[in-house]
């Protein structure tokens, strides 16, 4: 219990140039590997022109997406960067798991906080890289401008990759806790979220109960709030403001579950099997 309260000391002793360094080594590892910058790039442009060529099919032939134009891209980019977020914190996690370099990094002086906030940090590079040219290929393709949703671009980013690193942080500890055995969860999580994150469809069409447990969480919010902005020209504050409280709850609890998981791999010494 002293080792977790300890750790939760997140404004005393943070070191930056340690969180420098580990995204710099981040940052050279994915440099080192052309099959990896690929693959940042490869996904979401593929998935945005198939996803946009066929809503281009159906708004040719249904008055309804011709009436809302654009919602279907942009669910396809909005989940892009929750899945990406999540998964370039992932990534960066999982190449300590892969090289046996865990166990080396919880011995130095590195802060778990110093980690987590290095993994961030490498998401959003990584998003970034696979973001960007998504964007563009919307545009020349598609007459989809991202910025075009101007300033609720950034409440809609910002509780996204909030959702993406609570999440990613969960993930972590329990491969951290469980060993690579648990691996799959951090590739399959988001997929068993995205039905009921209603990102292609509005939550009124899911039955009551599930429509319970949709408004339970924080991407939620942000897919509706995005319908209702390009179809209702729109701005729901409201619903951005509920996805920012959920986002607290959950980031505050994920931290807490990876710290927990933390000390227990210490304490049964699976640190130092972190590959296995």
């Amino acid at each position: 219990m002293k080792s977790l309260i300890s750790s939760l000391e997140l404004g005393h002793g943070i070191a930056w140039h340690r969180i420098a360094a580990m995204v710099m080594r981040y940052w050279y590892l994915l440099l080192s590997s052309w099959p990896r910058l690929l693959e940042l790039v490869y996904w979401p442009a593929l998935q945005i022109i198939t996803w946009g060529f066929l809503q281009s099919y159906i708004a040719e032939n249904a008055g309804f997406f011709a009436r809302a134009g654009g919602t279907l891209i942009g669910a396809v980019i909005l989940w892009d960067i929750l899945f990406r977020g999540q998964l370039g914190f992932s990534i960066s996690f999982l190449e300590e798991m892969w090289a046996r370099n865990l166990g080396n990094l919880m011995m130095s002086p590195l802060k778990p906080i110093e980690f987590l906030i290095s993994l961030m940090i490498m998401s959003l590079i990584r998003l970034a890289i696979g973001i960007v040219p998504m964007t563009l290929l919307a545009m020349i393709f598609f007459d989809f401008n991202l910025l075009g949703f101007g300033l609720p671009l950034i409440a809609f980013f910002c509780n996204l990759i909030f959702t993406s690193w609570a999440l990613g942080i969960f993930v972590s500890g329990l491969v951290l806790r469980n060993g690579l055995g648990a691996e799959s969860i951090v590739w399959s999580l988001m997929f068993g979220i995205m039905p009921l994150a209603c990102v292609y469809y509005p939550v009124s069409v899911l039955p009551h109960w599930l429509q319970l447990i949709a408004w339970a969480l924080p991407p939620t919010y942000v897919f509706e709030g995005m319908r209702a902005l390009l179809m209702q020209h729109h701005f729901r504050a409201d619903l951005m403001l509920w996805s920012l409280g959920l986002n607290a709850v959950l980031f505050a609890a994920s931290f807490v579950s990876f710290l927990v998981m933390l000390n227990s791999a210490r304490r049964h010494g699976s640190l130092i099997q972190s590959g296995e």
